[in-house]
């Protein structure tokens, strides 16, 4: 028999950090919810605009809060159904430690405006590196614990643990790979659409293994930890799992429906996603009939509401995701706020509510306290919880199908009823009022949890006990023979042979369970093989998929400046760069994308929802240079009603011309043809053209706003004025 005790220190900072990130994170999605209602909630600021904002909020929410969650519940959970004490300690604090220094890090250079512009990946290659390295160190911390583990059989949360972590890895790295042009500025190493590709088959994922696989190992400790249940079916959690493994990988081209990526590649992302329903059922299913007999209980427990709440949302999610995918619905939801619904539904419903019942059940046993200082705030929290989300959800489903319908609205004539956009806009208001009144009752919960907490560390003993267990070491070429069937008792989590004894001996994968490598092993190679299925094909008949257009040439120095500028300042997140081969989209916006306009977009700038125009063609409609002046720099002075926020700041901030010829360096090691000698002149053929649009602006608007040929507007203009006028011929 050996001797341990189990690191719950860490469990506590990783928990702490998760209520301090939820607040953070949520009361940052309540300001830009707000700023969709009234654009005075910009605050006129250059740092608190929506663009700006809207990426704090997605990584502060999806990284910070679900991710420590994330964290606190395999640190927990995994020394128990291991036997032993985490690996290393210094490990665990630099994991803890390194993430919050990520987190900071975000919640600084997003705001000042350094991305990506990759949705769900938007931070800069060093804090990316970062990241990798702080994973690694997660990763020998993790793997570790498994080969020192003193339980010879790996439960199926520790499955799902194995699969989070080398799946994000992968998607993480394959994903980032990018060109630095400065301290913080790179450029992707992919183009168009081949970028599109790889950017969700990443951000899909990111939703499969980070938002999904771990909470579902969180789901099968944690449920029937507070349930007293056994798991239902533990043949279905190996259906469950595998299925979750290989398909979801593939599931990501389902969001490029209608684009210039190949037809096949999204047609295939389509009937995968739609093979994931079963499976991702079979999981809910399973958590929810793990309840089967306790019923009675749920009624009484909240922790136990929050759970079937949670994987309750979790099966709607996933029944969703299948639906959108299938492209005639996807014509109709793509870009609107149906999107922004159902990812909240994942996101509140799902992973929030599983994260709070997750803190509600650990924190007297981390504090070592009787119960929670207030047990009816925690039936407070859950139904503040649950009204915030369906207020939020059902207004943005209206405001998605609003939109959706408005945007493709023909008259009996066949003239489109709502050519001007902001009409579409301006009808979504009332329900946009509403999703602040949702998200207000949902962050007012977060804080009540919060607080809660931390009135119950405030009873903590003086001294927290620290217990001694003992187990025997593992066998160096042990095999665990096969168990007979027998009675389960409710002690089964944590008891590997009884857990499987009413299945009796489950052959080959049985074997697998009691080899962590080998395992391990199988997870990744699923993973890797799925991902080289799509992607190989892709690469491989990239030139025939995406041909060339001769008419299709680089930006100017100037006009490259004002894309980085427009990447800076989060237009992707309103604004869309691709019109769809629709018939609505066709007469509002001009002729379809075609892939080879796409060759030299590092990074591609197709957004995913449209709270404004696509801007793909607006270089060939009549707006003037000195229009485009006054609507970056008052919106509402050229479209009344508009929610765009105000960016006077670019006004008075100084164009960076000294940097542009760095940038252009970088994009012809990417390949963009740009001479030396275009590179080594970019600083006065980018000073050259800012003159001239000055002097356009100036000679149309009377001098309005003096000269602005060394502020950053001239740029941005430069850049609009420049899109779909190569294939109109107009340059």
């Amino acid at each position: 028999m050996e001797q341990f005790r189990y690191d719950d220190a860490i469990v506590r900072k990783f928990m702490a950090a998760t209520l301090l990130w939820a607040v953070v994170g949520m009361l940052v999605g309540v300001i830009i919810a707000l700023q969709l209602v009234n654009p005075v909630f910009n605050l006129g600021l250059e740092w608190t605009s929506f663009g700006r904002l809207r990426p704090l909020h997605t990584n502060a929410v999806i990284f910070a809060f679900a991710g420590n969650g994330i964290f606190a519940a395999i640190y927990y959970s995994s020394q128990r159904l291991l036997k032993t004490r985490m690996f290393h300690d210094t490990l665990s604090a630099i994991h803890f430690w390194g993430w919050q220094l990520i987190i900071v890090a975000a919640a600084v250079t997003l705001p000042l405006g350094y991305t990506s512009s990759k949705e769900y990946a938007e931070l800069e290659w060093p804090i990316d590196i970062a990241i990798t390295l702080i994973w690694v160190v997660f990763a020998i911390n993790f793997f570790g614990t498994i080969a020192k583990r003193r339980e010879r059989h790996l439960y199926v949360a520790i499955w799902f643990y194995i699969a989070t972590i080398l799946a994000i890895a992968v998607l993480h790295i394959g994903n980032s790979l990018a060109l630095p042009a400065g301290a913080f500025k790179s450029y992707s190493m992919y183009a168009g659409v081949q970028d599109a590709f790889m950017q969700w088959w990443y951000g899909h994922n990111a939703v499969a293994f980070f938002l999904t696989t771990p909470f579902l190992g969180l789901m099968y400790y944690f449920l029937p930890k507070a349930a007293g249940r056994p798991v239902f079916s533990y043949r279905l959690s190996i259906v469950h799992f595998w299925s979750i493994v290989f398909i979801y990988i593939w599931a990501g081209p389902h969001h490029l429906h209608y684009s210039p990526v190949p037809e096949w590649a999204s047609s295939l992302g389509m009937l995968l996603s739609l093979m994931l329903w079963m499976p991702s059922w079979g999981g809910m299913l399973n958590g929810l009939l793990t309840l089967r007999g306790a019923w009675d209980r749920v009624a009484k427990d909240p922790i136990l509401k929050f759970y079937v709440v949670g994987i309750t949302f979790y099966g709607m999610s996933t029944f969703e995701g299948p639906l959108l995918s299938i492209k005639t619905v996807n014509a109709l939801s793509h870009f609107t706020d149906w999107t922004i619904a159902h990812v909240h539904a994942g996101a509140l419903g799902w992973n929030g509510m599983m994260i709070f019942g997750m803190v509600y059940w650990l924190a007297p046993r981390l504090y070592q306290t009787e119960g929670m200082f207030n047990k009816k705030w925690v039936e407070l929290h859950f139904w503040l919880g649950t009204i915030g989300i369906l207020l939020y959800v059902v207004a943005i489903y209206g405001a998605g199908l609003t939109q959706g319908l408005m945007w493709r609205a023909f008259d009996d004539q066949g003239v489109l009823v709502y050519r001007d956009f902001l009409d579409t806009v301006t009808k979504l208001i009332p329900m946009y009022w509403v999703r602040v009144v949702g998200g207000t009752l949902y962050i007012s919960g977060a804080i009540l949890c919060a607080l809660n907490v931390f009135l119950t560390w405030k009873r903590r003993p003086a001294t927290y006990a620290d217990p001694i267990f003992e187990a025997p070491a593992l066998e160096a070429g042990y095999v665990e023979p096969a168990v007979p069937a027998g009675p389960l008792d409710d002690n089964a989590i944590t008891d590997s042979g009884k857990a499987l004894a009413r299945f009796g001996n489950l052959g080959w994968h049985r074997g697998w369970e009691g080899q962590g490598f080998k395992f391990s092993a199988w997870v990744l190679l699923a993973v890797l093989l799925a991902s080289a299925f799509e992607m190989v094909p892709l690469f491989v008949r990239k030139a025939t998929d995406t041909p060339t257009i001769a008419a299709i040439q680089p930006y100017t120095a100037l006009e490259l400046m004002g894309r980085d500028i427009y990447q800076a300042e989060g237009c992707v997140n309103c604004h869309s760069q691709m019109v769809r081969p629709l018939r609505s989209d066709i007469e509002r916006f001009g002729e379809y994308s075609k892939p080879g306009e796409y060759v030299y977009e590092h990074p591609f700038l197709w957004g995913s929802r449209r709270i404004g125009p696509d801007l793909w063609r607006v270089g060939t409609r009549a707006l003037s240079a000195s229009w485009h002046v006054m609507h970056l720099a008052n919106p509402q002075e050229t479209s009344s009603g508009s929610i765009m926020p105000a960016y006077g700041h670019m006004l008075t901030n100084p164009a960076d011309f000294a940097t542009i010829g760095s940038h252009m360096s970088a994009l012809k090691t990417l390949g963009t043809p740009y001479t030396d000698a275009q590179i080594g002149s970019a600083e006065v053929d980018a000073r050259e053209q800012a003159k001239i649009v000055s002097t356009l602006v100036d000679s149309e608007a009377s001098g309005r706003w003096g000269d602005i040929s060394e502020k950053q507007i001239v740029a941005v203009v430069a850049y609009l004025r420049r899109l779909g006028a190569d294939m109109a011929g107009t340059k």
